[in-house]
């Protein structure tokens, strides 16, 4: 039989790996394109014969979602692989209808075809939506295994917005390193909090490469997730973070839903800031899906190092980028913090938007007052800088991971938001990895 003529509809992460893992070398499969979306400045590029083997001798060419019906047809396309996250579960079966209209079957891959075995244990941080807090429990269980006694690597999620042959495997230890690989905004936000930690990042395109080369400087895999997406490697411990902000979104969204029933311990987050009864609505879900997992609550408080400048001042809110766009967060971390620290007005940043940070709120309008840090390539954090400076303001509020101040030039003084995971009450993180890993 002839191999079947398939088609992996993606965002430069999940499809990457799908294809890496389970139809690179598989005969029976031939992948004729992706799709992109989500992502600026993917389509249009070449998954590059380097990475794609010996039956891709040209690569495999990447065009944009919008090119879907056309490309079914005009490739002869059998199969259709859907494969990025943090979408409503509708979402999904709108683009299962489409497939199917036009022709081709419709499928997702399970974590038994694409997942990695390490053979170091594997702790996975993972959520049911873009936005939970990932980040600071990913920073807060690395810190616990080092204080274990563990040399700990942090693997992050992909995020391949350069050359993908030169990203193939990145290893980070130090701030040089993220000018090693050209970072974006974008990678910053995730890699600058855990080397200020003292923690290994590995990223790239190649996810076994990177294991076998993490697998021989560390005690144990730390697999820090990217938007609501799965595992890419094996959890000995699979942690999902939950956020009470959106209660409910853990039941209707992909593959948020199927992490929280894969989990081992849930961790709601921001339940200082969350209404009492959406905490308990999270909670009675989370049960539902899966009643045999853990349950820590925890906080994320926030911090600068000036209060009283925010005070009375009419402020810029700038905060990550995916929780505001496809994480559909209408506010963050800088928005607390600048009603709670007292300032006169949170000013529309909307007016005063240039380029593709103008095409954003087009594309996302449920984005609000706020201005998402978006910072995938030089262009975009020119236009990021512009709308900063732009703005009549006098004070800017930093929601984002990183020090953004740092890596823009901004006219106008700022105060950068940090948080950090802190557990309430009991069970504990240390308690669970304690029990689960200790020496």
């Amino acid at each position: 039989m002839p191999p079947i003529r398939t088609l992996i509809m993606g965002a430069a992460g999940r499809d990457f790996h799908n294809f890496n893992t389970f139809y690179r070398d598989n005969p029976d499969y031939e992948v004729a394109a992706f799709t992109a979306t989500q992502i600026p400045n993917i389509e249009g590029r070449k998954y590059p014969p380097e990475l794609a083997g010996s039956n891709y001798p040209e690569g495999i060419p990447i065009y944009p979602e919008s090119d879907l019906d056309r490309l079914i047809g005009e490739l002869e396309i059998e199969q259709v692989i859907f494969a990025y996250s943090d979408v409503p579960h509708e979402y999904v079966m709108h683009k299962a209808s489409q497939v199917l209209a036009a022709g081709a079957d419709f499928q997702l891959l399970g974590s038994g075809k694409t997942e990695i075995k390490s053979n170091k244990p594997v702790v996975a941080v993972c959520a049911v939506r873009t936005g939970s807090g990932k980040s600071q429990t990913t920073r807060r269980v690395s810190i616990l295994l080092r204080e274990m006694g563990y040399k700990v690597a942090a693997i992050r999620h992909p995020m391949p917005y350069g050359d993908l042959v030169a990203q193939v495997v990145q290893r980070y230890a130090e701030y040089a390193d993220l000018d090693k690989y050209d970072c974006t905004i974008e990678e910053r936000e995730e890699y600058e909090p855990h080397i200020d930690n003292g923690v290994l990042v590995y990223a790239g395109v190649d996810y076994e490469r990177i294991l076998c080369q993490a697998e021989e400087e560390v005690d144990i895999i730390l697999w820090d997730g990217g938007n609501n997406d799965l595992p890419f490697y094996t959890p000995d411990l699979h942690i999902v973070v939950a956020d009470p902000h959106r209660p409910g979104h853990e039941l209707t969204y992909h593959p948020g839903e199927t992490n929280a029933r894969a989990a081992d311990v849930f961790v709601i987050n921001k339940v200082d800031t969350a209404a009492a009864e959406d905490v308990m609505a999270v909670r009675q879900n989370l049960h539902k899906l899966n009643p045999s997992a853990t349950v820590i609550e925890a906080a994320s408080p926030l911090f600068v190092d000036d209060p009283l400048s925010i005070r009375d001042k009419r402020v810029l809110v700038v905060e990550d980028g995916p929780t505001l766009t496809h994480g559909e967060m209408a506010y963050g971390a800088g928005w607390v913090a600048a009603r709670r620290f007292g300032a006169a007005e949170i000013v529309d940043p909307r007016p005063y938007a240039v380029g593709s940070i103008l095409e954003t709120y087009r594309k996302y309008p449920t984005t609000g007052e706020i201005l998402p840090a978006m910072g995938y390539g030089d262009e975009m954090m020119r236009e990021l800088e512009q709308t900063i400076n732009n703005a009549d303001v006098e004070m800017v509020v930093i929601g984002t991971p990183i020090n953004l101040a740092g890596l823009l030039k901004i006219n106008k003084p700022s105060q950068r938001v940090r948080y950090e995971l802190q557990e309430i009450g009991q069970p504990t993180l240390a308690e669970i990895l304690q029990e689960k890993f200790q020496k």
